[in-house]
């Protein structure tokens, strides 16, 4: 797996290097110390993923993290790289299409599995600290469109909303498998469902909109 680092801080690239090359399966491939870096660095080297720090200077991670996404016809995974779990920043790198986040103080472990569930698109990454801001940006906008408006996830099926609900909890297909009591290769066309019926490019995608909407609610 090819990752790029996006970090304005040098010693920070060094040690996410360091981490990161010392699996067997992943390697860094390159590295931007700005947001204007890293789209043409990506074009030319191609990576699977990219490890982006939402604050940089010139272009910040959120725009880099969108002219990815909108500009590319097969874009790499964005992992977001923070110090603050609670920033603003990283759910606006979120909307804007990142895949999940990782904080800058996670052990070595836990950074190399998020990148390898992230490359793989097979999980989401999307923990607690990251839903309180789903939540707490989605009541204004629960607020200016109103509590009947919920857009479209007001299509989806009875299963499919279920199969939402669960992985806005942070499931994966088997575990949504085994808690409906249903084949994986179910659960896949239903996630394929939402993600279509919600125009979302991913998981992490389709669960903000659950909380923006408030389909899905605290509890």
């Amino acid at each position: 797996m090819r990752v790029v680092i996006a970090d304005d801080e040098r010693l920070v690239r060094l040690g996410l290097r360091v981490v990161i090359d010392s699996e067997p399966d992943l390697t860094v491939v390159g590295e931007a110390a700005d947001g204007a870096e890293v789209v043409p660095l990506v074009r030319e080297l191609r990576p699977d993923v990219v490890l982006m720090d939402v604050r940089m200077p010139g272009i910040d991670g959120i725009r880099a993290t969108e002219q990815l996404v909108n500009g590319m016809a097969e874009p790499p995974r964005v992992l977001v790289v923070t110090t603050f779990e609670h920033d603003d920043h990283v759910y606006d790198a979120l909307r804007a299409g990142a895949a999940g986040f990782l904080l800058k103080r996670a052990r070595a472990e836990e950074m190399v599995q998020a990148v390898r569930l992230v490359a793989r698109g097979d999980s989401l990454l999307f923990p607690a600290a990251v839903r309180d801001l789903a939540l707490r940006h989605g009541a204004d906008r629960r607020r200016a469109a109103g509590p009947a408006d919920r857009g479209p996830i007001g299509r989806l099926t009875e299963r499919e909303g279920q199969v939402l609900r669960l992985m806005a909890t942070g499931l994966n297909n088997g575990e949504i498998a085994r808690q409906l009591v249903v084949s994986q290769e179910t659960v896949k066309t239903h996630v394929g469902s939402v993600l279509a019926k919600l125009g979302a490019r991913d998981r992490t995608q389709a669960v903000i909109a659950a909380y923006e909407s408030g389909f899905v609610l605290p509890g």
